[in-house]
């Protein structure tokens, strides 16, 4: 696969707790850009965050939390991310999504190497 030198970052701030399907929705999220052949996924996980509830998520151990920070990015070309925000949106009850510019320097791997 290649992507072109000028792409697109999709970024989605979701709760570690949050489902779509029964399945946590990183997960959903990820599964449904491979099935649409979008370049690549990458599910981070937060240790201290909070969103639009103001609500502190954190990991420390005297604070457990069920629902830490995930953010999900995802990067590919301008038009395959803008046909799967319409995805994206009907798979998310709340979360944040930003799309930025980035430039691709290397994307690649090696030909002898198996697809996971």
């Amino acid at each position: 696969m290649h992507l072109p030198e000028e792409a697109e970052l999709l970024r989605v701030f979701i709760g570690d707790g949050d489902r779509y399907h029964h399945k946590p929705l990183y997960e959903a999220i990820v599964e449904a850009a491979r099935e649409r052949h979008l370049a690549g996924a990458t599910v981070l996980r937060g240790y201290l965050g909070y969103g639009a509830h103001s609500r502190i998520h954190t990991a420390k151990i005297l604070r457990l939390s069920e629902d830490l920070p995930v953010v999900v990015e995802i990067v590919d070309e301008a038009e395959k991310i803008e046909a799967f925000l319409p995805v994206l949106d009907e798979m998310m009850a709340e979360g944040l999504v930003t799309v930025e510019p980035v430039r691709v320097i290397t994307y690649r791997h090696h030909a002898g190497d198996a697809e996971e």
